[in-house]
């Protein structure tokens, strides 16, 4: 059974069964004991549910920003929303997850004090950036990136990483859901009387701050200041492979439209938003399996680990199966409804994307939940390297054709090949991991009296 007084994550994220709990800077809360599978079941609900809270949201705010903003201007806010994942990132480096890993009550406030600073630096060069866009009336496409790379990064400055670690996922669902309450009151109040792409992105920015202030809030009172940065340069040695292959990722997934908008027009990226946006909600739910498991391989004993994990990597990708044909069949009366008659061209489009599902949930699976226990970045890096590869080809394809179905078959290749990669490695390090075990030296089980000189024993 995973137990949390008996389990205990140290700097390698694995444990020492038995091995007695470090004394936590907060106030120890007497929890219930709920089974391993319930509770793997709970956490998996928690952050599922902080996600489909966002969809929830979307279902009213999608299609009052596609009726309002149209197809143009429904693609310079996909413009602004792929520069906002990608700000999320270069402000996180994408190394929350090996972090979450990494924690433990001996060194939380010492992560925490390198991490701030860390993500401080990243986001007052891209308030720096934009400031200075505004002032030269930068083109409207980079305006739009500018500002979405900034309400992005704002967005990676809570301290919620802490409540990964800690494996409380009902707080974290709490403030995402009053971010996302606010979000919506925010776009229906002010979008219908300033309809623009930009007052759009302002709502998200002003609605993320809720998360950032209730987790730093949290945080502070449980464990107190972080601690003055030191070994800044090591977690930026750490992140910098993670956040390479992350950047790259993101290249060919949710921050494709920045990329693309050099070749595209903003009408076409709106149609593939339209499609791009449904397909990313599904995905994002998935991605809540990876998270929801995550502390649990961490804690867990490292016999039973890959047996754990590729139960949960087979589960992921039949769900995944599943809602893609579900999608698939629900296109042409889904797209319609949301968006309106102007957006039909999307359907075809979103059969398309509907079936990258299962290996986008393998490739979220493989890189939140097994890669950060197993310490891989390498892994994680190939990977990115190999999608870019494929995105590179599918840019070139959009500059030289101009068709936005260059960027859909572009990034169903990109998802097909990364995931095939991944797969591989997680058995190069499953044949690792039982080579290691195997060559392990054992004390034998019975005493061997050696022959003393002479023959005697």
């Amino acid at each position: 059974m995973w137990d949390d007084a008996t389990d205990r994550i140290d700097l390698t994220g694995r444990t020492e069964p038995g091995a007695p709990e470090a004394a936590a800077p907060r106030t120890p809360r007497r929890r219930l004991r709920v089974p391993p599978r319930l509770a793997a079941i709970r956490d998996i609900a928690f952050v599922s549910f902080g996600k489909y809270g966002q969809y929830l949201v979307t279902i009213v705010t999608l299609p009052l920003t596609a009726r309002i903003l149209g197809t143009e201007g429904l693609g310079l806010l996909a413009i602004g929303m792929s520069a906002y994942f990608i700000g999320a990132l270069l402000v996180d480096m994408g190394i929350t997850t090996f972090l979450a890993a990494m924690m433990n009550a001996d060194n939380v406030n010492r992560l925490r004090g390198n991490y701030l600073a860390l993500r401080a630096g990243v986001l007052s060069t891209m308030g720096v950036a934009l400031a200075l866009g505004m002032l030269i009336d930068a083109h409207v496409h980079l305006h739009m990136v500018l500002l979405g790379l900034f309400a992005g990064g704002v967005s990676s400055f809570g301290d919620d990483w802490v409540l990964v670690a800690e494996a409380r996922f009902g707080i974290g669902v709490v403030y995402q859901s009053i971010g996302r309450v606010l979000y919506l009151v925010l776009l229906v109040g002010l979008l219908p009387h300033f309809p623009s792409a930009s007052v759009a992105m302002l709502c998200l920015l002003l609605s993320t701050l809720v998360n950032v202030v209730l987790t730093w809030r949290l945080t502070l009172t449980e464990h107190g200041l972080p601690s003055r940065p030191d070994g800044v340069l090591a977690m930026v040695r750490m992140g910098a492979p993670v956040l390479t292959s992350r950047l790259l990722i993101t290249s060919y997934g949710q921050g494709a439209a920045s990329f693309y908008s050099v070749a595209l027009t903003a009408a076409s990226l709106g149609l593939f938003s339209a499609s791009d946006r449904l397909v990313r909600a599904f995905q994002s739910l998935l991605d809540a399996i990876g998270y929801g498991l995550l502390p649990r391989l961490a804690r867990g004993r490292e016999d039973h680990f890959w047996g754990n994990a590729f139960r949960g990597l087979r589960a992921t990708v039949a769900i995944a199966a599943g809602v893609s044909v579900a999608l698939w069949i629900a296109a042409p009366w889904v797209i319609p409804l949301i968006f309106g008659a102007e957006f039909t061209g999307a359907v075809e489009i979103m059969r398309v994307q509907a079936f990258i599902l299962p290996f986008t949930a393998l490739t979220s699976f493989v890189t939140t939940a097994v890669l950060p226990v197993q310490q891989d970045t390498r892994g994680t890096l190939i990977g990115a390297v190999v999608g870019a590869i494929f995105a590179g080809g599918a840019l070139l394809a959009a500059v030289a054709t101009g068709s936005v179905w260059a960027l859909v078959f572009g990034t169903f290749t990109c998802e097909i090949a990364v995931a095939t990669w991944y797969l591989l490695r997680v058995r190069m390090l499953r044949r690792r991991s039982d080579v290691r075990q195997d060559d392990a030296i054992t004390e034998p089980l019975v005493p061997v009296r050696l022959a003393a000189p002479g023959g005697e024993r």
